[in-house]
């Protein structure tokens, strides 16, 4: 597997965006898209904490997505108080995929949404917070947006994949996920991923990724940070894909969980190795 950075750009233009990356679904690190936020500057650990610390906030750990632990109950914790612990060092805890702003509606003044495209889902508004060294499992995301991920302040590292690799990715059916690991990965278990090629970077403070539809990523907190994620949709086949997927999970993916538990995801394992399976024995 080979890593290639991704492209990281200043002054683009909403046709130069649209022309060279959201048409032919490519990504992208815009390094100044929302530097006119006041949240850039504003938002630091010590002012959330001190204006925003007693919102109660649910956490997850990398256990989520396991078959056995699927139905877990989130932790439960005060803001103020899992900003320290992230602050302090590693923790595996990580706040997902969470709308801040339904808690702290003032916040929404903070931020505006970029121009640099039309179809911003603006009821959709999420913050990812993590401890050093927590990670978010390879998988894209299930309603198939396209995702603008601004960081703040610290670190991440990000790795994305085209969903053209969907299959030497062992993607599990019925889900949006994938256990490979892309930092470590595993040739014997994994055969497939052998000269896939992923795009990588390191986002710093102010910069933002824009993640295309369907595109696979994994990401790493470097250090103990956070960032905000907008979504857009350009196109009423993907929105369609979006909805289907949410139907096979809710539906499909979380009854057999609930019906075979480990078994269902043996299955799963072993229908993504089948394909795997059949797309090297095609390219050989």
């Amino acid at each position: 597997m080979k890593l290639v950075p991704i492209e990281k750009r200043s002054g683009l233009t909403r046709e130069e965006f649209i022309e060279n990356y959201l048409k032919p679904s490519r990504p992208v690190v815009f390094t100044d898209l929302m530097k006119d936020w006041p949240a850039m500057q504003k938002w630091t650990f010590e002012w959330l904490k001190e204006n925003h610390g007693q919102i109660d906030v649910p956490l997850v750990d990398n256990h989520v997505h396991d078959a056995d632990k699927y139905f877990q109950t989130a932790k439960t914790m005060k803001f103020g108080e899992y900003l320290s612990l992230i602050e302090k060092g590693p923790t595996d805890l990580r706040l997902f995929l969470f709308d801040i702003f339904k808690k702290a509606p003032s916040l929404a003044d903070d931020i505006t949404f970029p121009t640099i495209m039309d179809g911003f889902l603006k009821s959709y508004k999420f913050v990812f917070f993590g401890g050093q060294g927590a990670i978010t499992n390879l998988h894209y995301d299930m309603d198939c947006s396209n995702v603008f991920l601004t960081q703040f302040h610290t670190r991440k590292q990000v790795i994305l994949f085209s969903p053209e690799d969907s299959a030497r990715l062992y993607h599990h059916p019925f889900t949006v996920m994938s256990k490979v690991d892309p930092i470590n990965p595993d040739y014997e278990k994994f055969p497939a991923l052998k000269g896939l090629v992923g795009h990588e970077t390191t986002l710093l403070h102010g910069e933002t990724i824009f993640i295309p539809s369907l595109w696979w990523h994994y990401i790493r907190y470097i250090d103990g940070g956070f960032s905000l994620a907008l979504r857009a949709n350009n196109n009423i086949f993907t929105a369609v894909r979006g909805g289907m997927n949410i139907v096979r999970h809710t539906f499909v993916d979380k009854s057999m969980t609930k019906l075979l538990g480990l078994g269902w995801q043996h299955w799963k394992e072993n229908k993504a190795v089948e394909k795997a399976e059949a797309v090297l024995h095609e390219t050989a």
